[in-house]
């Protein structure tokens, strides 16, 4: 799948953890995104284990929305979607009409993962600086969407390097020299051009509106000339809509049955009501957004007709006389020279008599 050439804005309906280990409520998310009209539900497949040592501190919001006295460690381990689960969703998905994406964070569920087909593989905010996997991503050969939440532009930029040099070379780097001497050459980067698609997003759960910084979407775009799209974590619905007038490919949603749920993400999730108003703004938007070109629509000619003025004259007139301005005015005819001609009317003779108001 190239998202590039997709004629409508991606939308992923991020499920992320918010399943809570429990697989109905899992099953539940899929029917939610396929009724809410999104284009893509997406989970997470990571080994808690693998991803996060037992010393690892929780982010502040993970705190405030879990049991503080536990890890982060042990926190994931009751989120981990067992992998069992993974083709009956898949399945299950396909059946409601929607995509099946999940978001590996280990090379091993990379490569579960890859076992799955998936149209496309996104690789998360956390791990665009973990080179040695973006690589395994990229030898994947499939499309990628990347997010740079928390990333500093030449983060990104050493991201896609990366990707680059995996996309031509069969085996790993020796060192970032190898890397930057192949993102050196232009056609190394022009590979990325149809592979990678960048997500803007900033990574606090929910993020305030201060702290959205949309403009950044722009820099990535003009900075690479890759598709961008946004990763949203905001409150409500403004930001995601907002993100696709300024040219958006991509919307990523976090979404919930229930925002009281316990877990670290249900708070910053829209509800089901919610994901689907979101879908529809979009959709909505898209079509308002047009193709760029300035001219009258179909609806707006008959409006044209009756609104546009044109000359008249602005007082009676007789067969012959010589126009001055003072004989000519405008008004709403239907029909008639239009308005912006009556300059060029001044001085030539009348072809016939005229009643003030006339079209000339």
């Amino acid at each position: 799948m190239n998202i590039s050439k997709v004629d409508r804005v991606y939308i992923i309906a991020e499920a992320g953890v918010n399943h809570n280990g429990e697989k109905d409520l899992a099953f539940a998310l899929v029917d939610m995104a396929a009724e809410a009209g999104a284009d893509a539900v997406k989970f997470q497949t990571f080994n808690a284990g693998k991803l996060a040592s037992n010393t690892a501190p929780k982010a502040a919001y993970q705190v405030r929305t879990t049991d503080a006295s536990e890890s982060q460690q042990a926190m994931l381990k009751k989120l981990e979607l067992p992998r069992e689960w993974h083709a009956d969703l898949q399945t299950h998905a396909h059946v409601k009409g929607i995509e099946f994406l999940s978001t590996a964070f280990d090379p091993e569920s990379l490569a579960f993962l890859n076992s799955l087909n998936m149209p496309i593989f996104k690789v998360p905010s956390g791990e665009l600086t973990n080179s040695p996997l973006i690589w395994q991503f990229a030898r994947t050969g499939k499309p990628l969407i990347l997010s740079t939440g928390m990333a500093l532009l030449a983060e990104v930029e050493a991201a896609l390097a990366v990707v680059a040099h995996a996309l031509q070379a069969a085996a790993e780097p020796s060192n970032m020299d190898d890397v930057w001497r192949c993102w050196s050459r232009a056609e190394s980067r022009l590979r990325l051009r149809d592979h990678v698609t960048l997500l803007h997003c900033t990574s606090q759960y929910p993020t305030p509106h201060e702290e959205v910084n949309l403009r950044a979407m722009d820099t990535l775009a003009s900075s690479f000339g890759l598709p961008v799209g946004y990763s949203d974590h905001t409150d409500g619905l403004l930001i995601p809509i907002a993100a696709v007038a300024r040219g958006a490919r991509v919307i990523e949603k976090h979404f919930t049955l229930d925002r009281t749920m316990p877990g670290p993400d249900h708070l910053a999730s829209l509800e089901p009501k919610e994901l689907a108003k979101m879908v529809s703004s979009i959709r909505a938007l898209e079509k308002a957004l047009g193709d760029g070109a300035k001219a009258p629509q179909i609806s707006e000619w008959d409006t044209r007709t009756a609104a546009r003025q044109q000359v008249i004259a602005a007082r009676n007139i007789t067969k012959g006389a010589v126009f001055t301005r003072q004989d000519l005015s405008t008004a709403r005819c239907g029909q008639g020279v239009a308005a912006s001609e009556l300059w060029s009317w001044i001085g030539k003779s009348a072809p016939r008599d005229l009643l003030a108001g006339e079209a000339i």
